[in-house]
């Protein structure tokens, strides 16, 4: 207790010395010091020492767990959106912070499956809400279970954070710009040995009468699905689904629906639950009272939703991360006993397999603004706000660009005004991915004498449909196998600090939440 006195009242000082004008110990007095001291990245560093000591005596469980997964968002990814977003705002950009980039704690995050080295969505999400590694393409249940195989998945699946809060009693939700029955949002919810079984047209026969379930139906059921799974159990179903992929819970010849057994999943789910509300339309949206409201389910596509470069083109089509995170914070706030929700930006994903920096990195800004607008309507006192990645993306930032070069333009080096050339002579940009389809998709015209790349010379680079170069020719860029970054603010923040195994974070937020018990040594 003496050490932790101590060490306490040293840091006060030091943040004292940064953040206002006490001079410093006679002892220490010289120019040197004083020009350190009186500089105003010096005083930012020390400013943010004081809030992250300060926050560090907080303490207590949350009440409220808010989970945001920005699918694909790679720490360069990160870094090249808060650059554009601070390029927009008219600002150099590398100064700027997205907003999770203030939280007081972070830490690393270890993400590769247990077969794969390099993973997929399906694998990650289920180790981030289920606390347990697995297989690539698994949903839900442990690596004991074979990909494809229906039966082999009996006994092996797991429970995921949102059920236990479902089980506590606390309110519960989804939000997404994918599909709600893609990987990411999926895993919340369905066991499945197969991520692509999303409605019955894609079981195959085996599943079909080994009596597997679809995703979509596995939503649907999610009700009846854990009260049999778990001995007096008494839940009340998920509260608020909202995202893309209409065309699963359909019949085909509906609305572009899919399904073959002629099931209507969402007046299925408007039977089961008659009081609630099922919506397709930002205007209707717009026009719910919330607060009359105690459970919603709202699909705003057919497939994924927009890009928000395209969303932005038609705002009254579909609403924004931000805005679909603002309906479900104040219908799941309501409740006493706290809330579960998970909101992913499914289209940052996609984005970079289409080797399209410019829709990534959009779509990262609109996570970042979905997160300010949680933290604006929480409390770090009883909510514990977590923003991570499910896994990254073979996505570089690379040349010698001068401080505020368009992140998304031509590398124009240090003391230049005019476009850096690589040994072939041709202009070169600043992102670029180590795989995928800019290596292989461009005209005859654009290429040089030795084939080898496009001469970007008079091409806006900074266009929306813009592909950046790619190394290896692929169809669709793939995911990477480093570290990424997870962020964290309230209760039980710090300790996701350092590098961690991605299940680590589930058990984190099951504890601090009270969704399970006290750690204990185990052998």
């Amino acid at each position: 207790m003496r050490l932790y006195l101590r060490f306490g009242l040293l840091l006060g000082v030091i943040a004292g010395v940064g953040c206002s004008k006490t001079p410093p110990p006679p002892h220490l007095s010289s120019p040197l010091l004083e020009n350190t001291l009186t500089n105003p990245w010096y005083q930012q560093a020390q400013r943010q020492l004081l809030d992250k000591t300060t926050y560090a005596q907080a303490h207590g469980k949350a009440k409220n767990i808010i989970l945001f997964v920005g699918d694909g968002m790679g720490v360069s990814t990160i870094t090249a959106a808060r650059i554009l977003d601070g390029q927009q705002k008219g600002m150099p950009g590398e100064e700027n912070n997205l907003s999770f980039d203030r939280f007081p704690f972070s830490g690393l995050v270890k993400t590769y499956n247990v077969d794969a080295q390099t993973p997929d969505s399906a694998g990650t999400m289920t180790a981030i809400v289920s606390g347990v590694k697995t297989n690539i393409g698994l949903l839900g249940v442990d690596e004991n279970t074979r990909r494809g195989d229906c039966s082999s998945a009996t006994g092996n699946a797991l429970v995921s954070l949102l059920e236990l809060a479902e089980i506590a009693g606390k309110t519960t939700g989804l939000v997404s710009t994918a599909r709600v029955t893609h990987a990411t949002p999926a895993a919340t919810y369905a066991k499945s040995a197969d991520r692509n079984w999303e409605d019955n047209s894609t079981l195959p026969q085996q599943a079909i009468s080994a009596g597997c379930e679809d995703i979509a139906s596995q939503l649907i059921g999610f009700e009846k699905n854990l009260e049999a799974r778990f001995a007096n159990v008494d839940v009340d179903g998920i509260d608020v689904v909202m995202g893309g992929g209409r065309r699963h819970f359909l019949p085909a010849g509906i609305d572009g629906g899919q399904r073959t057994d002629g099931r209507n999943l969402l007046a299925e789910w408007q039977q089961q639950y008659p009081a609630a509300r099922y919506l397709d339309s930002k205007a209707a949206l717009n026009a719910l009272d919330l607060a009359a409201t105690e459970k919603l389910f709202a699909l705003f596509s057919g497939s994924h939703m927009q890009y928000e470069l395209e969303r932005r083109d038609e705002p009254d089509n579909e609403p924004s991360l931000r805005e679909m995170t603002e309906a479900a914070l104040a219908l799941l706030s309501k409740n006493e006993q706290g809330f579960f929700l998970m909101v992913e930006a499914g289209r940052i994903d996609h984005g970079h397999h289409a080797g399209n920096a410019s829709k990534a990195l959009h779509d990262t800004i609109a996570l970042s603004e979905a997160v300010a607008l949680a933290v604006e309507q929480t409390s770090p006192e009883d909510t514990l706000i977590v923003v991570t990645a499910d896994h990254s993306h073979v996505f570089t930032i690379a040349g010698y660009p001068r401080r505020g070069n368009p992140i998304l333009g031509k590398v124009v080096s240090v003391g230049s005004n005019t476009p850096s050339t690589a040994a072939d002579g041709l202009p070169y940009t600043t992102l670029a991915y180590a795989n995928g389809p800019g290596s292989e998709y461009f005209s005859a015209q654009e290429q040089t004498a030795a084939g080898s790349r496009r001469d970007l010379h008079g091409v806006d680079t900074q266009d929306r449909g813009f592909q950046q170069d790619a190394l290896v020719p692929l169809s669709s860029e793939t995911h990477g196998g480093e570290d990424v970054a997870v962020y964290a603010i309230g209760p039980g923040a710090a300790l996701l600090s350092g590098t961690n195994e991605q299940n680590f974070l589930f058990h984190v937020m099951a504890y601090v939440s009270g969704l399970l018990p006290q750690p204990a040594y185990v052998e």
